[in-house]
């Protein structure tokens, strides 16, 4: 395989709106010869802009707790640049364009300087900042990448006979994913690529931000693929009700519509208030299934815009709530819906803050489990409380706490931080998995009570098929509890472990419905 050069001369015209804020860290290629691989753009993500980049407040130079990883020391950044033979000569010529060309160079760490030769064709500003890079990485044959690594020196060369230079490094920046993960180091560059952003806009005079289409930002603002956790619960309590030969179309659709305007709004309002109170500035390993959605750490929207959706989704989902309640009125509605529309308020806004006290468990499994499962069939039932429907309401409940509580234990650094003291922040690695072993033990065994003293279907026994999915995110968190990133696996398969007991569920109850409607079948053992 032949090596990826940066092309000699290449000149990139400023872009008014860079489109990743990867983008704004620079543009750097780099090989190392010696080994034949290229550095693949995915390295640029972690890179530090290159001189190329417009001027920082002065501020902006200023060590931040979570910016990238710290500058090392001069002596440092040879020793490391030593390792290769070659490195991308980077400058920026009068005219503003940057310059970026593959040489060959000779590093002297007992000297303290890099040797080259001026690039042929080249012009090198005298007195102009340069910047040399070595970059490694080994291309997997599978797919994907691994042992990456990346050095970058800056400073003003001096000239030496036959066109050569020698470089005095004055600040150096360098990344190895063996001793940092190439997500938690992107994360770590965040604050420094939004001040990029701000410099930017403030020399524009207009806000500059990274370019994502409003689908995809939506989607991502608001969670969307999450919506399975409000499917679930709505489309049981729809199917309960229909069970005892009760269902109204038009009701269960604007049920459906409200529950998830609602579960948008909290996602949304959660990203906000865990913004505002430093919680996901301070979270440097999120995964795509925990640490929030990252559009305001990504500068994707403003906190305005973020405030003015989540108030958007919380005006649909109570204009469709009180449509209910004109078409479906009773006292019992209304204090369903009262609370689950508290519970998702109380639970990131000040001053209750459920989730920072330890209680978001609670509050997501009464909130995804007897509001929306038994408000579901209230709604269709008139006011009627069932006991099928509340009971089916708990491992359903259990399921999707869990989610939350998974998928909160990669925060728990940045959370604790944050003073978000989740239950993974107060309790030991073992109190953590105990946890959700009772509590799936505890979601299997409502269910087979429920069906041995007859109250749910026999049907509904199903849902023990997926016991083996919850055995498997038990030895998810047992191997990869303290590395985010392996805890992935874990992760998504406590997600579909909601999602299949649940469409387990509901095909226990559609078998149910079916073969007592056309075969006379008593849907109870009992």
């Amino acid at each position: 395989m032949s090596p990826r050069l940066g092309l000699p001369g290449l000149r990139r015209k400023p872009a008014s709106s860079p489109d990743t804020v990867a983008d704004a860290a620079g543009e750097i290629a780099a090989i190392d010869s010696t080994s034949d691989h290229a550095i693949d753009a995915e390295i640029l993500a972690t890179s530090e802009p290159a001189a190329a980049a417009p001027s920082e407040p002065a501020d902006a130079e200023k060590p931040d707790a979570t910016d990238a990883p710290a500058a090392t020391s001069p002596a440092h950044g040879l020793a490391l640049l030593a390792e290769y033979k070659r490195a991308i000569l980077t400058w920026v010529q009068d005219d503003g364009y940057p310059v970026n060309v593959d040489i060959e160079i000779e590093v002297r760490p007992d000297d303290g300087v890099v040797r080259f030769t001026g690039p042929a064709g080249f012009q090198v500003p005298p007195g102009a900042v340069v910047a040399l890079t070595g970059s490694h990485i080994r291309v997997l044959s599978g797919g994907g990448f691994d042992q990456r690594s990346h050095v970058t020196l800056w400073g003003v060369p001096s000239t030496r006979p036959r066109g050569r230079f020698a470089l005095s490094p004055d600040r150096v920046w360098a990344w190895d994913e063996h001793d940092l993960p190439l997500p938690a180091a992107y994360e770590r560059g965040l604050p420094k690529a939004r001040r990029f952003f701000e410099a930017l806009s403030e020399e524009r005079g207009e806000p500059i931000r990274p370019r994502v289409s409003t689908a995809m930002l939506l989607i991502r603002a608001t969670r969307a693929p999450f919506l399975t956790a409000t499917f679930a619960p709505v489309l049981l309590g729809l199917a309960v009700a229909a069970r005892t030969g009760i269902f109204d179309p038009l009701t269960a659709v604007i049920t459906l519509l409200a529950a998830s305007s609602v579960h948008l709004g909290l996602n949304v309002a959660n990203d906000v208030f865990d913004t505002l109170q430093g919680a996901d500035d301070a979270n440097t390993t999120p995964t795509k299934f925990s640490g929030g959605s990252r559009v305001l750490q990504n500068a994707l929207v403003s906190i305005r815009e973020m405030s003015m959706l989540a108030a958007g989704c919380y005006g649909v989902a109570i204009a469709l709530g009180l449509i209910l309640l004109i078409l479906r009125f009773s006292p019992e509605l209304v204090a369903i819906a009262a609370l689950g529309l508290f519970i998702s308020v109380a639970y990131t806004m000040p001053p209750l803050k459920l989730v920072y006290r330890g209680l978001g468990e609670i509050s997501t499994a009464i909130g995804f489990g007897p509001v929306m499962l038994l408000g579901t069939y209230v709604v269709q039932s008139r006011g009627v409380i069932s006991a099928e429907a509340a009971l089916l309401s708990v491992p359903i409940a259990l399921f999707v706490a869990m989610i939350l509580y998974v998928n909160e234990i990669p925060d728990r650094a940045g959370d604790s931080k944050a003073g978000k003291r989740t239950l993974p922040v107060r309790w030991s690695k073992a109190a953590v998995i105990r946890g959700f072993d009772w509590s799936v033990t505890g979601a299997f065994a409502a269910l087979a009570v429920g069906v041995a003293v007859g109250i749910l279907p026999a049907w509904t026994s199903l849902m023990l098929v997926a016991i083996p999915l919850a055995r498997r995110v038990h030895a998810g968190l047992v191997a990869a509890y303290d590395n985010p990133y392996e805890l992935t696996d874990a992760m998504a398969s406590n997600i579909r472990l909601h999602l299949v007991a649940g469409l387990l569920l509901l095909a226990g109850y559609l078998l149910a419905i079916a073969g007592h409607t056309y075969l006379g079948l008593n849907p109870f053992f009992v």
